[in-house]
């Protein structure tokens, strides 16, 4: 089933926030920068997984340690409980009462409320699955990868009836592939460096919503040496011409764009009616 083809076709484009909403004294992939960013516009919250020494999953995107606990540890090298013991640090380097939340936690929390797009876990898919499997979640959970065999077989082992969406970076390296595999084939998330790139050239965009699929684009900047969709970015949506960011991806065919300005980017497509009323694609 592709609960998520269902949603962008009742509201129109759909907003990821990209690890929660976060600022100030609000540390992001916590259950308060995805509360904010529910409350902020997104139907989608983007995470990052990871897993303990002793086989707990908890929510942190693993190799910012430094800069989001002021600690040079690795995480995934520590116990459940010494990672609940640790607390975040806000944007000033300063502690805050935050600690890192259990992949437990946040599914008890946003149960039934929105989709829940969960990366960096494909080599532990089994663990994650039966984590969801025991909240009865199958349904909200966006599995995405990158498009390498191991994980592509991952995906048809443990998560067959979950919805997936392969990374394809410049071009797409594996939708004939995935077709003949028995994965639940929702969409596809589209990196793209250039306007040359392939997978953003307009036949093949028409070419994969004619086969019922969801493309997932990027407002999200995190580096301008490596731009995920050729500069039509947050950044330049945020600061006056969102037409050259979000809307191009709107128009292009995308019926998901994560970003890092949620409520900014969920009010600017409700304004221009790309979400919930009016013009559709």
């Amino acid at each position: 089933m592709n609960w998520l083809k269902a949603a962008y076709e009742q509201c129109g484009v759909l907003v990821a926030a990209h690890r929660g909403t976060a600022g100030a004294n609000i540390p992001c992939n916590t259950i308060p920068a995805f509360e904010i960013a529910l409350k902020s516009g997104a139907k989608i919250l983007e995470m990052d997984l990871f897993k303990s020494t002793d086989g707990e999953i908890f929510i942190f995107h693993t190799g910012k340690e430094p800069y989001q606990l002021g600690k040079n540890i690795d995480l995934t090298q520590m116990a459940a409980q010494e990672i609940r013991e640790l607390r975040l640090v806000n944007v000033d380097f300063n502690e805050t009462c935050h600690g890192i939340n259990t992949f437990d936690e946040v599914l008890e929390q946003f149960k039934g409320r929105c989709f829940l797009n969960l990366d960096r876990c494909g080599c532990f898919l089994q663990d994650v699955v039966k984590c969801v499997e025991r909240h009865s979640m199958r349904e909200q959970i966006i599995l995405k990868t990158a498009p390498e065999q191991a994980l592509l077989e991952a995906v048809e082992a443990y998560a067959p009836k979950y919805m997936y969406l392969p990374i394809y970076i410049e071009t797409d390296t594996a939708t004939s592939q995935i077709e003949q595999m028995n994965i639940n084939f929702v969409g596809a998330e589209l990196v793209f460096q250039s306007e040359e790139s392939p997978v953003i050239q307009v036949d093949y965009i028409e070419s994969m919503r004619q086969k019922g699929l969801v493309l997932w684009g990027n407002g999200v900047l995190y580096n301008e040496k490596i731009p995920l969709a050729a500069g039509h970015s947050d950044d330049i949506s945020i600061m006056g011409t969102p037409d050259v960011g979000w809307g191009w991806l709107a128009k292009r065919g995308f019926g998901i764009i994560q970003t890092d300005w949620t409520l900014q980017c969920s009010s600017w497509l409700k304004a221009t009616g790309w979400s919930n009323c009016g013009k559709r694609i």
